[in-house]
């Protein structure tokens, strides 16, 4: 190696030392283990409450592990099977049942809002024009409403007084001129769902996602389980428990074990829970994987096709530095498993 590429790696590190926050300065001069399980096990003593990590790898059963705290008040271990409040990774499951509806004809891509959602027409800009393939993809333009300064955590749970945060707003940008990821669009996604429907967007994707998959701990919201089964959150600053913080929200509002999401994601990137129309109508408008924050809740949700295995993150922290520290996590348990893959 030339004393150029040393200098250049020194730079590289002090710069980078820098600029990452000292209580997570680990992610560059911590060594990384051989084992999924001594990095998880490490994973508390860097400030986080609780994590849940699971690990699919093609062709071997999946691991679990966990480590620190699923309550921590009641000093109850974190359990790998627990329920956990996985936020806007519900959005992928909303995409694949919009995405099954289009494929039925009884949804179109290029139907507007103004069509679908009448009594919207003229409360939010561009209804007119935006399209469902728009509010799919986060290209409508439509205010994000959790970034509206009247937002409160804990009153998540009525889909229309939300909306009424962004109704009459201007938008922040022309229908389909850039992408901007907005919350408010998968909640308008779920009103859609639920008017096509005749009835809530959960029990249809229990009954043609869930149900087919023999997923029987994902569930559409807090309500429908019993919160002692639920993962305690906790936000950096706070003492008090955010469990009680109930997220409504089409687009947010879904709870399930790290295995349910991960069995979910596994079906939906291998192409077993769509079929050929479905799965080329879902690859023109949505992601295949997903990150999920709420009050207390971080999850990270990805398939790693390079190795074939799908890993699934549940960190019960939220604020400070908590999801820096939960991407840092996360990418150590891929190194290790791409290291362990090379072997």
């Amino acid at each position: 190696m030339s004393i150029l590429k040393v200098i250049a790696g020194v730079v590289a590190i002090g710069i980078s030392a820098i600029f990452v926050p000292w209580d997570a300065g680990y992610a560059i001069f911590d060594p990384l283990p051989a084992t999924v399980r001594a990095e998880v096990d490490s994973s508390p003593r860097h400030g986080l409450d609780g994590i849940i990590v699971y690990v699919d790898q093609g062709g071997k059963p999946p691991a679990f592990y966990a480590a620190g705290w699923k309550n921590r008040l009641a000093k109850t271990p974190a359990d790998p099977h627990a329920l956990f409040k996985i936020a806007s990774i519900s959005k992928l499951y909303i995409a694949a049942a919009t995405v099954k509806l289009v494929a039925a004809k009884r949804l179109s891509l290029d139907d507007t809002l103004d069509h679908l959602l009448p009594q919207y027409a003229g409360r939010i800009a561009n209804a007119d024009t935006i399209t469902l393939r728009m509010l799919l993809r986060h290209r409508s333009g439509i205010p994000n409403y959790i970034t509206d300064s009247q937002f409160r955590w804990d009153k998540a749970t009525d889909a229309a007084e939300v909306l009424d945060l962004v109704l009459g707003k201007p938008a922040d940008f022309a229908p389909d001129a850039r992408h901007s990821y907005s919350n408010t669009n998968y909640l308008l996604i779920g009103m859609i769902l639920d008017k096509t429907l005749g009835y809530s967007h959960n029990d249809y994707i229990k009954a043609e996602i869930l149900a087919p998959l023999g997923l029987t701990h994902t569930f559409g919201r807090m309500s429908d389980v019993n919160p002692a089964d639920v993962v305690s959150g906790y936000a950096v600053g706070y003492d008090d428990d955010m469990k009680p913080l109930d997220c409504g929200l089409p687009g947010g509002s879904m709870v399930a074990t790290a295995q349910d999401v991960g069995v979910f994601l596994r079906a939906l990137n291998t192409g077993t829970l769509l079929n050929h129309e479905e799965q080329a109508i879902y690859s023109s408008v949505y992601v295949y994987e997903h990150t999920g924050l709420w009050a207390g809740y971080e999850s990270i949700a990805r398939y790693h096709k390079d190795i074939d295995t799908v890993v699934v993150e549940f960190v019960n922290t939220s604020g400070g530095n908590a999801w820096m520290k939960a991407e840092i996590e996360y990418s150590r348990v891929i190194r290790i498993l791409r290291n362990q893959h090379k072997q």
